[in-house]
């Protein structure tokens, strides 16, 4: 076998000892092809895009408002959305009492989501 054919042989076996020079060119371009390939080859492993609030329930940091998702709180009048938005904060903040209700809007004017100031 050739002096290259053995070469290769020892590539792919990968036999040669750490720290000799073959040893160190098959680190080398195991690690530009790690750092280097996604620039040129697309793996298709983008992250994903936001995920929502697994509860769609946003708190303020006080405790005393919640913005709830408009698909949660049924909004055919202001005292349903009242009574659904202490249903709906009950297994989060327990028993609270809905003092005030505010439309969000999205640059449209669509209703997605209410904001409620509540008082325990």
């Amino acid at each position: 076998m050739s002096h290259i054919g053995r070469t290769l042989k020892g590539y792919l076996f990968w036999t040669y000892t750490r720290g000799s020079f073959h040893y160190d060119v098959m680190v080398t371009l195991i690690l530009a092809f790690i750092f280097i390939a996604p620039h040129f080859i697309d793996f298709k492993d983008k992250p994903g895009g936001r995920q929502p609030h697994p509860t769609d329930i946003i708190a303020s940091a006080d405790g005393k408002s919640y913005q709830v998702d408009a698909q949660m709180v049924d909004a055919q009048d202001e005292g349903m959305v009242r009574a659904n938005f202490q249903r709906v904060l009950r297994p989060i903040a327990g028993a609270v009492t809905v003092d005030r209700v505010e439309q969000v809007r999205d640059g449209a004017g669509h209703v997605v989501a209410y904001r409620a100031w509540v008082r325990r």
